[in-house]
């Protein structure tokens, strides 16, 4: 997989691997989902539902930010079987 990827690629890709691939969460995804009051449920719901925002290359790794009105998601993709939650916020 070539990357950074366009915005809608990643998009769509998000959505196949929702489907039929895995997403995992990072022990800090985690731990500011419960300090934020967010869920496996909504952060899927982000991923499926929401848009892409541009790419960043972080420690050697491309993170995309997935935003919906009112919240935000950062992942990256380790194949295009497989996306990592990074961490995830509400928007103020």
């Amino acid at each position: 997989m070539d990357e950074p990827l366009n915005d809608a690629d990643v998009q769509q890709l998000l959505r196949v691997i929702i489907e039929t691939g895995t997403v995992v969460f990072t022990n800090h995804a985690r731990q500011r989902m419960r300090q934020r009051g967010l869920d496996e449920v909504d952060v899927l719901n982000v991923l499926r539902a929401g848009y892409c925002s541009g790419a960043d290359l972080v420690r050697q790794s491309w993170r995309y930010q997935i935003h919906t009105r009112k919240l935000c998601v950062v992942v990256a993709f380790r194949s295009e079987h497989k996306a990592v939650v990074v961490t995830a916020w509400r928007k103020s």
